[in-house]
């Protein structure tokens, strides 16, 4: 049975209680008496230290605490890779200046108040030179307003003879900088850890490892995926500008897995999963911009809870009747015909269904 925290006038009449059995029933309490400033004394520690205990209650459970200390201990205890620190963009950029001229290893460059620091030394030769950089981030910052689309100026921060100050992001741009990890997401991975026991050769192990690399939100073990004794992990990053992975953040999945599997298993492929939009064109009734955007936001659901990698025999296949079913339960929504898509959604093997344009008309 429950227990009910009692209030400060219930715990008030219990003092009350006590007091008048050992005094005798005619006992009278006076306004200000000495025995009537204890009474709301006592029952005022009394109702803080029930709240204290209910508040450690809830803290001790792994995966469900608030305080971020407490979430803090629980994820050093449960997970190998505790919260996930912010990680800054990584990528080349391209230098101009005079040939022979050089920039050294760790000199700085900045953009949208973010530091770049050069990974080596760049030296000038026919008017350009190409070299890697890290954005410099900590746990304050957001990460992902490091990353750079190609073309993207950078400045140095302190003038290099015969360097030009503006530089270029290089082809392929710079990517991989995430944000801290949230604790709520720290709390969902205690709970995957603690439900789904993994254990260093099982397909959740895998998964499990491979939310411990920053960026990474979801991901899909499959034994046996390019022959028996072998292992392919897909996997996206949902709050990256594109969920898909690209090869340098394929490579780092890749790299921290590798050094944590089994040592005698065949094989270990980190893969990005094939993208497959899905647009919908859906008649509605009512046909109100509320009840379109309930609609969307309940197929996007759908699709974050039941969407996977096809892994080559229909696991990934999405019901026509579970769509309906999600429109329907949408806010105010009285009737609707899904036009498209006219059947279940397939897939091929290693592709993973998004949402695409939603189309609207009034039934």
């Amino acid at each position: 049975m429950a227990f009910n925290r009692p209030s400060i006038a219930t715990l008030r009449k219990y003092f009350r209680a006590d007091v008048e059995s050992e005094l005798g029933s005619a006992f009278g309490w006076l306004r200000r008496s000495l025995i009537s400033v204890l009474s709301k004394a006592v029952t005022g520690l009394a109702h803080g230290l029930h709240g204290h205990i209910h508040y450690v209650s809830e803290q001790i459970v792994p995966g469900y605490a608030t305080d971020h200390d407490v979430i803090e201990r629980h994820a050093s205890l449960y997970l190998k890779q505790g919260r996930k620190a912010a990680a800054g963009a990584t990528g080349n950029i391209t230098l101009t200046g005079t040939d022979g001229a050089i920039l050294p290893a760790g000199s700085t460059l900045q953009r949208a108040g973010y530091d770049y620091v050069t990974d080596a030394d760049a030296t000038i030769a026919s008017g350009t030179a190409t070299v890697a950089v890290t954005a410099t981030v900590n746990d304050t910052d957001n990460g992902q307003d490091t990353n750079a689309d190609e073309g993207v100026t950078l400045t140095l921060t302190t003038p290099v003879a015969g360097i030009n100050s503006t530089a270029t992001v290089a082809a392929g741009g710079l990517t991989g900088g995430t944000n801290q990890e949230t604790y709520d997401e720290v709390n969902q991975r205690i709970r995957e850890r603690i439900e789904r026991n993994p254990n260093g050769s099982n397909n959740d192990q895998y998964e499990i490892w491979a939310r411990e690399v920053a960026g990474v939100t979801r991901a899909w073990s499959y034994s046996n995926w390019l022959g028996y004794g072998t292992v392919g992990l897909f996997f996206v990053r949902d709050d990256d500008a594109s969920l898909i992975p690209d090869a340098s953040e394929v490579q780092a999945v890749q790299d921290y897995i590798d050094a944590l599997r089994p040592a005698g298993m065949k094989g270990f492929t980190a893969i990005a999963p094939t993208e497959v939009q899905q647009d919908f064109d859906i008649q509605l009734n009512p046909n109100t911009v509320a009840v379109q955007a309930a609609v969307e936001a309940a197929i996007k659901d759908l699709i974050l809870r039941e969407a996977k990698v096809e892994d080559g025999s229909g696991n990934a296949t999405l019901p026509i009747s579970h769509i309906r079913e999600a429109i329907s339960a949408a806010t105010d929504e009285y009737d609707h015909v899904v036009v498209t898509p006219a059947a279940d959604i397939t897939l091929s093997k290693g592709e993973l269904l998004t949402p695409g344009t939603f189309t609207w008309s009034a039934l």
